[in-house]
């Protein structure tokens, strides 16, 4: 049996995985997420880059070996070589650390806040 590695976006984050399920008249695929390529942004999705909403929505990664359905607009095959959940996860979270600590907003700070309580949940 061929294993089809993908990549694809689900909300904000970006994740590589097994392909395993097309739904062409839904336009969506089944994915088991293996590994964290972006971490998802913090906050509201429909006020994005804002810290005065109604609530400040913590957003985590996808779990390991987690099915969601991605659309398929969305879905690349990945080639490369698939690496460890707990690697990708530490460094897509630092990642998004890393590009937060450059700005000083309140949205960044508060971003910064919830990615700190997710570090320490994720055991990174």
């Amino acid at each position: 049996m061929h294993v089809e590695f993908i990549q694809a976006k689900y909300k904000t984050g970006v994740y590589i995985g097994e392909l395993l399920e097309k739904r062409e008249s839904e336009q969506k695929g089944l994915m088991k997420v293996l590994a964290v390529v972006k971490h998802p942004t913090q906050g509201d999705l429909h006020q994005p880059k804002q810290s005065d909403v109604a609530y400040f929505h913590q957003r985590k990664a996808l779990a390991e070996f987690e099915k969601t359905w991605v659309p398929l607009a969305t879905v690349t095959l990945y080639k490369g070589e698939v690496p460890s959940y707990k690697d990708s996860l530490k460094t897509a979270w630092q990642e998004k650390y890393d590009q937060l600590s450059t700005k000083q907003t309140p949205f960044a700070q508060l971003s910064i806040q919830h990615l700190k309580e997710l570090r320490t949940e994720y055991g990174i």
